[in-house]
């Protein structure tokens, strides 16, 4: 179909063509709403023939239009004309890889330039859960102002093949099938996996983009043939010949990089875009080829930091490491680690040793190391906040002996300097504790405390003031000996890991100003700040060397969702971005509200609504989601601030109500089944309260205001007459709504959540939260716990928690929340 000049399509007219291809014709279109020019494709006509593949068109153009980077192209908007589909997208100026590469390699500098934001463009796309499918030069698009966008994401599986060209053309998308199932992608580009017809999924894109790579540094395709069928035979038994036998300049630490792209089978490539964006901006900075080449293997140059410094990676296993810390030589490491989806194990790594070693302990975490070689550990450890876990405090000998416990429920420790006093942070009833020496109480709050570290002096102690329980925002601060504390940063979005400058003159620090990907900060005790360094991804700071040598992990980290809806028997992934976590699920097990954290939605995180089938994300507002009416027309929600007031949302049609809470926050709200009561547990000037509010005029009714400062959980009951809120030590009360009489209810497991009433009123769902998420029921009555189901992702590798259960429906349909930090630990050596 081709479109003349002035022909609108739906609001767009019709400028003039731009071109065509195997996905159909591309147009220059004005929107005249917003006075801009814009780019129409008119999809193939064999896609308008079937129903059900044009809806599964839409649902996924409108997946890769919530895309919001700037290295993917806008989608704008998806219609029909005359029964044929098309998609509405930023208009580019420039053009193709294809075209710039003009059949000859690219300079090093160059390939690499155009590289490095193809591999973030993806990294953003895959970490939405979009993987691309037919990922190619002509797909790549270099803009005048030397901006890289790529094109067609998520569509390549939803086209047609092309007609037949006598296997001439090396660059279309093709199909074949291969008795396993239908080959979509294109010849020459296209993965092992997907040649063979399987399943793919974000690792396929990387052999893509290593294909792309090897041919911007060789000039030549890396798999090539007479035929599709000979390309992909090629793609699955041959390798592509070494690009330094083909070019000397291509320094040989590019090479490997392209052939970890390239390997066959998708468990030994780069396990996602972010790392291999953090390899290639690791050599960007370095000047001259040969000074690449000097990289040794296993090591690469910082990202953002000055050219002299550099980095060693000390691991290569798939799990969250928790926590590292030099031994008193400077050069042994020691560090605690969850790999493969195996427990949590204390391993010691010697700069002669390619290998980590496994320490003859039980399973702990490492939490200090003493000058003698004492080392201090954390047994049992289970959950406590956002980055940190709690356990039982052990002495042991870092070369053998059994641990010899000290304390329980301990956060973390650090030795002073004559190696025997500890500087200990923990939580006491609540609230969080900073002790030294262990059992003497230097400073006290609401909130909780990380990364207690000791001044090479002894004369301060330094740490992270969290304002918030499970909550990783912070500042930094210091105490002295006599408990007075000085805060020396603003608060940071995600605090996690510090340590004291080898020369004691500045606190090192990892933070965020909004999300997770955390930089290299340091600030003297008097408040001076300075940037130290920023990464691609996130890092943890664990410890710094007398000789200025740095310990840090790079961490991928992702807060994801699984549901499963109503009818349905298994579950599906509902993450959003990177940092995704549940709320409330509608009373039929259709909606779930949800609140966005990532960094790309800034400060003050986003609530959103997402139907249980997948549908596309519905952004709802500024804030932290905390309940959806039983009609679900309407959301709760707050700012991340002290005091904020709530902020009623509707889902639908309708305008936003504020509601005053005064002094008081309050971060737990429940919808009662009248639709417009909101029954609200909070804080006030030091207390806990109770309390009813009306949720259009934002009256209040206080019922209680001397609960202990501990709840974890609550819900009302299906006839809205009862409230039940449990406690972190293992009591419950219920609570009677009208009237405001408190009864004691079930005991329940220290730590143990409320989540639910059942539909008949006589037990409550109560979840315990962990690597593994085990769901109980509890009778009302008699107390007797029965299980009810344990939840786990079906990768396991890095999911350090499991939280925020929510179910309806006696548990038809249900939502879970999950943290996956995959770490990778550095030495970084000339950072300064």
């Amino acid at each position: 179909m081709s479109l003349a000049t002035g022909v609108r399509l739906g609001p767009y007219e019709i400028l003039g063509p731009i071109g065509a291809g195997g996905m159909g014709e591309v147009y220059r279109a004005r929107d005249p709403r917003l006075g801009r020019e814009v780019a129409v494709k008119v999809l193939p006509a064999a896609l308008a023939a079937d129903a059900d593949r044009q809806r599964r068109f839409e649902q996924e153009a409108r997946s890769a239009g919530r895309l919001n980077h700037p290295n993917i192209i806008h989608i704008y908007d998806v219609g029909q004309h005359e029964g044929q589909p098309y998609l509405v997208t930023e208009l580019l100026e420039g053009e193709t890889l294809r075209a710039r590469m003009g059949g000859s390699p690219l300079p090093v500098r160059k390939a690499i330039e155009v590289a490095i934001p193809i591999a973030y463009g993806l990294a953003a796309a895959h970490e939405a859960g979009i993987v691309h499918r037919d990922l190619k030069p002509e797909n790549l698009f270099i803009t005048k102002d030397g901006r890289v966008k790529i094109l067609d994401f998520g569509l390549a599986k939803l086209t047609r093949p092309d007609a037949a060209d006598g296997g001439q053309s090396a660059a279309r998308t093709v199909a074949a099938d291969t008795g396993k199932g239908q080959v979509w992608g294109t010849a020459g580009y296209m993965s092992p996996e997907q040649a063979r017809g399987q399943q793919v999924d974000h690792r396929s894109d990387i052999f893509s983009f290593g294909s792309i790579l090897y041919e911007m540094l060789a000039g030549a395709r890396a798999f090539r043939g007479e035929s599709p069928a000979d390309t992909m035979s090629a793609i699955l038994h041959e390798d592509p010949p070494d690009l330094t036998t083909l070019d000397k300049e291509i320094p040989l630490v590019l090479q490997r990089i392209v052939h970890h792209c390239l390997e066959k089978s998708p468990g030994e490539r780069f396990r996602s875009a972010h790392d291999l964006a953090f390899q290639l901006e690791g050599i960007s900075g370095l000047s001259g080829s040969s000074a690449i080449e000097a990289v040794p293997r296993g090591a690469v140059a910082g990202a953002a930091p000055p050219s002299a410094a550099t980095f060693r990676q000390l691991s290569y296993q798939r799990g969250y490491l928790h926590t590292a810390r030099f031994a008193a030589d400077g050069e042994t490491v020691v560090y605690g680690a969850e790999w493969e989806g195996d427990c949590v194990r204390i391993y010691m790594k010697r700069p002669e040793s390619p290998d980590a070693i496994p320490l003859a302990l039980p399973s702990a975490d490492i939490s200090a190391i003493s000058r003698t070689g004492e080392i201090a550990i954390s047994m049992d450890h289970s959950y406590a906040h956002n980055g940190v876990a709690h356990g039982t405090l052990a002495l042991a000998l870092l070369f053998g002996g059994a641990p010899r416990e000290i304390e329980e429920k301990v956060l973390q420790v650090d030795f002073a300097p004559d190696g025997k006093s500890m500087v200990v942070a923990r939580d006491v009833g609540g609230k969080g504790r900073i002790e030294f020496p262990l059992g003497k109480v230097l400073y006290e709050t609401t909130g909780h405390v990380t990364f207690p570290r000791m001044s090479p002096s002894g004369d301060l102690i330094a740490f992270f003031d969290h304002p918030f329980p499970n909550d990783d925002r912070g500042m930094v601060a210091i105490l002295d000996l006599e408990g007075k504390k000085t805060t020396l940063t603003e608060e940071w979005a995600s605090a996690q890991g510090l340590a004291w400058s080898s020369s004691g003159e500045e606190i090192w620090f990892s933070a965020a100003a909004s999300g997770s990907h955390r930089a290299l900060y340091a600030v003297k005790p008097t408040g001076e700040q300075r940037l130290v360094s920023g990464f691609p991804g996130g890092v943890r700071l664990f410890d710094i060397s007398k000789s200025g040598r740095v310990l840090l992990t790079r961490d991928s980290v992702r807060l994801g969702m699984y549901c499963k809806a109503p009818g349905e028997t298994e579950e599906r992934e509902l993450s959003w971005l990177d940092w995704s976590l549940t709320c409330e699920l509608s009373k039929d097990g259709s909606m779930l509200l949800f609140d966005e954290e990532s960094e790309h939605v800034g400060a003050n995180y986003v609530t959103c609504i997402r139907k249980t089938d997948g549908s596309p994300v519905v952004r709802l507002g500024e804030g932290k989601a905390l309940s959806l009416s039983p009609d679900a027309r309407w959301a709760v929600a707050k700012l991340p601030v002290q005091a904020s007031p709530l902020i009623v949302y509707p889902t639908g049609a309708g305008q936003k109500r504020i509601l005053s809470t005064g002094a008081a926050n309050v971060p737990n709200v429940r919808w009662l089944p009248d639709g417009r009561t909101l029954f609200c547990i909070g804080r006030e000037k030091g207390r806990a309260l109770a309390m009813l509010m009306d949720s259009e005029r934002g009256d209040t009714t206080v019922l209680a205001t001397d609960w202990p400062d501990t709840w974890s959980g609550s819900a009302v009951s299906p006839d809205g007459r009862i409230a039940a809120v449990g406690f972190l030590d293992g009591t419950s009360i219920l609570l009677r709504l009208e009237g405001g009489e408190c009864r004691p209810g079930p005991a329940l497991e220290p730590r143990e959540r409320i989540i639910a009433f059942s539909l008949d009123g006589k037990r409550l769902f109560v979840e315990k939260q962990g690597q593994t998420l085990r769901v109980d029921q509890v009778h009302i009555e008699t107390g007797a716990h029965t299980p009810w189901k344990t939840l786990r992702p079906p990768d396991p590798s890095g999911v350090s928690l499991m939280f925020g259960t929510r179910l309806v429906l006696d548990g038809e349909a249900y939502v879970y929340g999950y943290a996956r930090v995959l770490s990778d630990l550095y030495v970084a050596e000339g950072l300064v």
